[in-house]
């Protein structure tokens, strides 16, 4: 992660060391006492600062989500923030310009980058909280952008009857997407992969590869989810509820018996740099999807042709809404897991055949602020 400063200086911190809330805390917070105290150097690189974030979409997520405090809390101005791609998608990347990869020659690129990040335009991010509200005593391996919490409850203009009174809660925002399958091998081995040979996947090009290689022969895309075609689908296991902009009011949406994974999506960019949702000229219900329109967009993936087809932007996906709420409800039967991902980070969510476990997303009164490529 780098910091520009308005005197030209470039601050580089490792997130391995030092973590994207401990420069909000600590980092910020000695620029803000300092400037309290009128210290005018400290005001201007305050109110200045830019921040880059060299990473994929899961990074950037976790500054975003760490710089929302800033907000949260009345310590503005937030500092914009510029991307360096180093992902396998990076669709955020790829929304605000900044490409879906970063030069081969980066020593040469680094430079040009910076200057386009200290001068580039601002512009807005929507932002969501994301909860998972789930029986007492499930493990859970979520991404590092979700945390444990007990202050949070689900909305109670919805009524549930299986919502227990000692569900346990977990908390973060989301940026990107959150997509929800019945099989989901290769986004969990990918990580694994990422994680015991972190050499091998510094090629962009070699990620990618290994991701079509376990869709081709794994999860949804290729196999059959169950022997029983009727337990194919989601419907089997979800239900979704949402809220239209501007309306208090919940209501229960049906979800077509073809669909395997359903994608909530924030952005106009889906699988590096696909646009399942489609253009205005695609569709009769719904508008165009963009990063700051209030909206995220519910769709479905059918099977593997018909994702195929999507992906090289043929049609368009199966359109189910658009929302400024949703609340997924997840219920075991056959199946005692679903698999999810929220902004690249993949995790396997317990699923109880009694008890259901709620997943809901709502956005927030700020938005991020980005710095555009372009």
């Amino acid at each position: 992660m780098f910091h520009l400063l308005e005197s030209g200086f470039i601050l580089i911190f490792d997130l391995l060391v030092v973590k994207p809330h401990e420069f909000v805390q600590y980092g910020l917070g000695c620029l803000e006492k300092f400037a309290a105290l009128g210290d005018s150097c400290a005001k201007e690189i305050r109110e200045k600062l830019r921040i880059v974030v060299a990473g994929g979409d899961g990074t950037v997520g976790w500054v975003l989500g760490c710089l929302g405090e800033l907000d949260k809390h009345g310590r503005l101005p937030v500092p914009p923030t510029g991307i360096i791609p180093l992902g396998t998608g990076n669709d955020l990347s790829r929304s605000f310009g900044w490409g879906g990869a970063f030069a081969f020659n980066w020593k040469s690129a680094i430079k040009r980058t910076l200057d386009r990040i200290a001068n580039g335009r601002i512009c807005r991010l929507d932002s969501w909280h994301a909860l998972i509200s789930m029986p007492a005593g499930e493990e859970l391996d979520t991404p590092y952008s979700l945390k444990a919490t007990e202050e949070i409850p689900l909305d109670q203009n919805l009524r549930q009857e299986q919502i227990l009174s000692n569900n346990q809660h977990v908390l973060g925002l989301v940026f990107v997407v959150l997509d929800v399958e019945l099989k989901a091998t290769n986004s969990l081995s990918v990580p694994r992969i990422r994680a015991e040979d972190s050499l091998l996947m510094r090629r962009m090009s070699i990620m990618k590869i290994i991701y079509s290689g376990y869709s081709c022969k794994q999860g949804w895309f290729f196999t059959p989810c169950s022997s029983d075609p009727g337990l194919r689908g989601l419907n089997n296991i979800l239900r979704i509820y949402l809220k239209k902009v501007n309306s208090p009011e919940w209501v229960q949406i049906p979800i077509p018996s073809s669909v395997r994974s359903v994608v909530a999506l924030n952005l106009p960019s889906y699988g590096s740099g696909r646009n399942p949702w489609g253009f205005k000229n695609q569709m009769r219900e719904f508008v165009e999807a963009h990063a700051d329109d209030d909206f995220l967009e519910i769709f479905g993936l059918k099977h593997g042709w018909h994702a195929s087809m999507v992906m090289v932007e043929l049609i368009s996906a199966k359109h189910i809404a658009q929302a400024s709420s949703i609340r997924f409800e997840l219920r075991g039967g056959e199946w005692t897991e679903a698999y999810m991902q929220m902004d690249g980070e993949p995790w396997k969510q317990p699923m109880n055949k009694e008890f259901s476990t709620f997943v809901e997303i709502k956005r927030v009164p700020f938005q991020s602020v980005m710095v555009h490529g372009e």
